[in-house]
């Protein structure tokens, strides 16, 4: 028979592209909140994730654990997502916004370094140059003063809160790498639904416990500040939906690209309303950070096509 045309050709890049859009504005409102704590915005980012998946645990009766021989790689994605979000909220909140967000784009690289350490993914000469570009994108963007000298232009801030935000940004990156291999491992057998939960209760109560140890915990001071982490956790959440529903409908590779306007968003959102002019560093670092995952990304989908043309045959 004849193959079902989509009913909408460009939907999935469309969703990507507005999910990219609502994580970046996120970001920006992340960027207004004057005195409240990272740890603190994504502790009620994390109670959003848990309102909107817990209905629908209860529909798909997948319950609240999962398969037993599963926990515990749910627990390390619940860990390890939860963590990658504290520290890119701390990296927004102390560093401007492109140089966080080009940061964390480097996460297909790192991905594909430890699928081949951990997963026995085939790694080749290609992963490895994109990697280094990636790495390459990151010292421009921290530009450390034993290679730029003490004069660093460009910050937010000390170069010491730049530095701390670097570090965290990266750290977030590596995490969020981690989880998308354990997702890998753990294949199709969890419900998506299940996944978020354990990201969500398992963050919350983290966060909560950073919070009382670190005596951080207060309700944002004026009206502003709590609409601004109300909408926080609404966009993060529309964000999330809007990726995943295009990853239902178009292939992962045109998705991972087009997911470059994450980076286009942050730039041009900083420049308008938080009036922080990039550095030509940062643009540079930018240009390898986006080549080396867009690399990664079409070489990753270039070989899902050839092996799929394979088993037709």
């Amino acid at each position: 028979g004849t193959k079902k045309k989509a009913a909408c050709p460009g939907l999935g890049l469309f969703y990507t592209v507005l999910s990219a859009f609502l994580f970046s504005v996120a970001s920006l409102f992340l960027k207004k909140i004057e005195d409240v704590h990272s740890v603190e915005v994504s502790a009620f980012r994390c109670v959003f994730q848990m309102a909107f998946v817990l209905p629908g645990l209860i529909y798909y009766k997948t319950g609240f654990l999962g398969p037993k021989g599963k926990r515990i790689f749910l627990f390390f994605r619940g860990f390890l997502g939860s963590s990658a979000m504290i520290l890119l909220y701390y990296a927004f909140q102390v560093m401007p916004l492109a140089d966080a967000t080009v940061i964390t784009f480097s996460s297909p690289v790192f991905t594909s370094l430890l699928a081949w350490i951990f997963l026995k993914e085939k790694y080749s000469i290609w992963d490895l140059l994109f990697t280094l570009f990636a790495i390459t994108g990151v010292v421009l963007i921290a530009r450390p003063p034993f290679l730029f000298g003490s004069n660093v232009t460009g910050i937010e801030g000390s170069y010491t809160d730049h530095l701390k935000g670097t570090i965290a940004a990266i750290t977030s990156t590596v995490s969020a790498a981690s989880t998308f291999v354990i997702l890998r491992k753990v294949g199709k057998s969890v419900h998506y639904f299940l996944s978020i939960w354990y990201y969500a209760v398992i963050g919350l109560i983290g966060c909560v416990i950073a919070l009382f140890v670190m005596n951080e915990w207060r309700l944002p001071y004026c009206g502003k500040d709590r609409v601004f982490l109300i909408l926080i956790g609404l966009l993060g959440l529309g964000g999330q939906i809007f990726l995943t529903k295009a990853l239902q409908i178009e292939k992962a590779g045109p998705v991972a690209i087009m997911k470059t306007m994450d980076v286009v968003f942050a730039f041009i959102l900083q420049i308008l309303f938080l009036n922080h002019l990039p550095t030509w560093w940062t643009v540079g670092g930018a240009l390898c950070v986006v080549a080396s995952s867009s690399g990664t990304a079409i070489r990753k989908w270039r070989q899902s096509l050839k092996k799929a043309k394979q088993n037709e045959i």
